[in-house]
């Protein structure tokens, strides 16, 4: 396997900035098994979704990829299935130069709930998942501007 990324901790000072409390709490994302596609994003606190609202969830963490590739994030599986939890955007896209963001690219993910209870999520549990997919560009691109910033940050 090619190893196109490293997964990092963004800094205490940007966590607490961002509204994260439980620094020491952030775990690296990790594949469950040798033959798992996504690596797993852990809760560093209790996380409450209420019924039919959503809840923005920091990961404390950052995502050094090499050019070519994108970051995707899904909802764990389990999540959905069992109280249809899903990410607001339906997919995260977490490309390359989102590294070199003024927040030092700290993903963030927002997740939904359109159940009719609140959604617990414990500290340490998963409740996302990142999968790496290399990318091609077309022939006649043009793309030359730079990004800084996170949702919506490549439109303005």
């Amino acid at each position: 396997m090619e190893r196109i990324a490293k997964f990092q901790k963004v800094s205490k000072e940007q966590f607490v900035k961002d509204g994260g409390k439980n620094y020491n709490s952030v775990l690296l994302p990790r594949r469950a098994t040798s033959g798992s596609a996504g690596y797993d994003f852990f809760a560093s606190e209790e996380i409450i979704i209420p019924a039919h609202s959503e809840r923005l969830v920091l990961t404390g963490i950052r995502a050094e990829i090499l050019n070519g590739w994108v970051l995707c994030v899904f909802p764990r599986s389990g999540l959905g299935f069992k109280y249809g939890i899903s990410l607001k955007n339906t997919v995260g896209i977490i490309d390359s130069d989102y590294f070199f963001s003024s927040n030092e690219g700290h993903i963030m993910v927002m997740l939904s709930n359109p159940s009719d209870s609140d959604v617990i999520i414990y500290e340490g549990k998963a409740f996302a998942q990142g999968v790496f997919l290399p990318f091609g560009i077309t022939e006649d691109d043009e793309a030359s501007l730079s990004r800084d910033g996170g949702f919506g940050s490549t439109d303005k």
